[in-house]
């Protein structure tokens, strides 16, 4: 199980507001065939998998307009990133029975959807166990989905590369033809960003990562490359970094790689291995809640 926390911000306060709303709409018209009705209900878990998407319940319930929402109770029986299967009962609510259908779709779309990417993120790092080689996601994300998204990701077992192009100066083959090449744009970055920042060069030829080894960068995304051209690459890299002047090391990054090519790709020597597979190609895992009559 890979353990991980998300924050609560004002900002996914208000996604998850705007997000109830889109389903509400003026008002669940079939709620009026519950007033003063109360309920208990539970999640289901219908296919093996990675369970995400719990710690967002009690948000979600806090954001229900209305003077109901805060008698619901909720129970949490599986943790984020706590592998499940299928029949296993997830979580537990109790209360107003207009309420709990108010937040199920809601939450369970976005509980399917991040429990998909965890569990299919589960499954790469699976492969890499014992290689000391981390899996990395991209910026492949859904619109508003990222801060969510990238939790998911770190509850399968993975980490998180940029969370946005602030967090580090990534320069790609655009950059660097636009910019003069890949000296005139490490060096650019280096002079020019408001405050401390990586700077990760993009290679796509064995060529590209010496030149920015020697420029200075900090990682190295080598994009493409087969496993063979990088167990001869990666020492080369290696060395040259041994020898510059601050004798800093250099993160090495495969990308671009076929997902069932990965022990292939950790045997060269990288640190880290980056998939937009979790995101783009995992399935939903499939959730669902179930209703009995409170009390019973």
């Amino acid at each position: 199980m890979a353990s991980s926390t998300l924050a609560i911000t004002p900002g996914l306060r208000r996604k998850l507001g705007e997000w109830l709303q889109e389903d509400l709409g003026r008002g669940d018209l079939s709620a009026r065939a519950l007033q003063g009705q109360a309920g208990e209900a539970y999640w289901l878990a219908k296919a093996n998998g990675v369970f995400c998407g719990g710690v967002l319940l009690k948000p979600l319930l806090s954001e229900l307009v209305g003077p109901a929402g805060h008698q619901v109770e909720l129970q949490l029986l599986v943790c984020d990133g706590a592998s499940v299967a299928a029949g296993d009962r997830l979580l537990e609510l109790s209360g107003p029975a207009e309420m709990l259908v108010a937040m199920e779709r809601t939450a369970l779309n976005l509980a399917m959807r991040l429990s998909g990417i965890a569990t299919a993120t589960a499954a790469l790092v699976a492969q890499l166990e014992g290689t000391g080689v981390a899996l990395a996601d991209t910026r492949k994300t859904t619109p508003g989905l990222r801060v969510l998204e990238k939790y998911a990701v770190r509850c399968g077992g993975g980490v998180n590369h940029r969370m946005g192009l602030d967090d580090a100066a990534m320069l790609k083959e655009n950059h660097l033809a636009w910019a003069g090449g890949v000296t005139a744009a490490i060096a650019a970055v280096r002079a020019d960003a408001p405050w401390p920042a990586r700077v990760i060069v993009e290679a796509e030829t064995a060529e590209e990562a010496q030149a920015a080894v020697v420029a200075g960068a900090d990682a190295l995304l080598l994009d493409e490359f087969s496993p063979d051209a990088l167990i001869t690459l990666v020492p080369l890299l290696r060395a040259q970094a041994e020898v510059r002047p601050a004798r800093t090391s250099v993160v090495l990054e495969a990308s671009g790689v076929n997902p069932a090519d990965l022990k292939l790709y950790a045997a060269t020597g990288v640190d880290l291995i980056s998939t937009s597979a979790p995101m783009t190609r995992s399935s939903w895992l499939d959730l669902s809640m179930r209703f009995t009559p409170a009390g019973r």
